[in-house]
């Protein structure tokens, strides 16, 4: 019975697109859990900020954008490494967001934040 990643020639090389799956993968969760986790105050405000299209997007859409990125990722970590199309613009729509909206959107949540501030300041 053969296996799932193959043998012979090709076994290396589908071993380095399943590693390579996986790290898509992780890019795509961290993208994902971090539009969670910021809130939908600071997506509006980097949006009056933002010098490209990427950056005007809403919380929601980027939600959208950013579930079906990590469900497409998931299918193709969990399912040796099957890198197509879908899977690339995938990871290509966790980066913009990692690299294009959230550090806007994480200095607002820097700014705007003050749960940390003591009774004379923040510690």
């Amino acid at each position: 019975m053969e296996s799932v990643l193959g043998s012979g020639v090709y076994g290396p090389l589908n071993y380095f697109f399943v590693a390579l799956a996986m790290a898509a993968f992780v890019v795509e969760a961290w993208a994902f859990i971090d539009a969670i986790i910021r809130p939908k105050s600071a997506f509006a405000a980097a949006a009056t900020m933002a010098d490209n299209a990427a950056g005007r997007l809403t919380k929601p859409i980027w939600l959208i954008i950013l579930g079906v990125a990590f469900v497409i990722g998931l299918y193709s970590a969990a399912y040796g490494g099957a890198v197509g199309f879908l899977s690339v613009l995938a990871f290509v729509a966790a980066a913009v967001y990692l690299a294009g909206v959230r550090p806007k959107v994480r200095e607002y949540s820097k700014r705007g934040n003050r749960s940390s501030a003591g009774p004379y300041g923040p510690w």
